[in-house]
């Protein structure tokens, strides 16, 4: 008989989700678990409200009950999951018809609170350097919060959850083009609303 240490034991991700698949719950305890902050992460930063965002991982983990007998084993879990959580984002924003005020950045009480799009940290800024750091994550957000939702979901893919080309297109089930193009575009609204704060760097 096994040890409770060995029942609680994580499981590797394949052992993980053939467990889910025939209905274990402790076996969508540790799933839940191990993949609850990054669910909320992306739908905070969709987002923009922490209600919504907790309603869309409590509706991704129920769909993920529901549907997991249909992953593959032959395809990326993450990707699968990352699917998901796209739509129910994006079913989010057509049930509340309100504006997205995606932030870009980690929230406030992140200990990782960094610019995504480039890393203008530096390791003991001035009083006066930091001011301007802090007035170009202000001005960043409010650039990306004027994105297009299908613009911000790219740049949020790529940046924040660092993901190729390949994963995005599968992620947003388009091809690598459009990819290419959504960021293209993204990054040339976000050069043109932030063009003048190259002057202060």
């Amino acid at each position: 008989m096994e040890s409770r240490a060995a029942m609680n034991e994580p499981m590797s991700e394949r052992r993980l989700i053939e467990a889910c698949q025939q209905g274990d719950r402790e076996a969508f305890r540790q799933m839940f678990e191990l993949h609850q902050d990054r669910v909320w992460s992306i739908a905070r930063h969709f987002t923009g409200d922490e209600t919504a965002a907790r309603d869309i991982t409590q509706q991704v983990f129920l769909k993920l009950v529901s549907s997991i007998t249909q992953f593959r084993h032959d395809a990326n879990f993450a990707t699968w999951l990352y699917r998901l959580v796209v739509n129910a984002c994006l079913d989010e924003q057509r049930r509340s018809r309100r504006f997205l005020s995606f932030d870009f950045f980690r929230s406030d009480d992140d200990h990782h609170d960094e610019v995504e799009l480039k890393n203008w940290k530096q390791a003991q800024p001035s009083q006066e350097e930091l001011f301007t750091q802090l007035e170009l994550s202000g001005a960043v957000k409010a650039a990306v919060r004027q994105l297009k939702p299908k613009l911000r979901l790219a740049i949020l893919l790529k940046y924040f959850e660092e993901m190729s080309y390949e994963e995005i297109a599968e992620v947003l089930g388009c091809s690598m083009g459009t990819v290419a193009s959504r960021l293209n575009r993204g990054h040339q609204e976000l050069a043109r609303r932030l063009g003048h704060w190259r002057e202060k760097m």
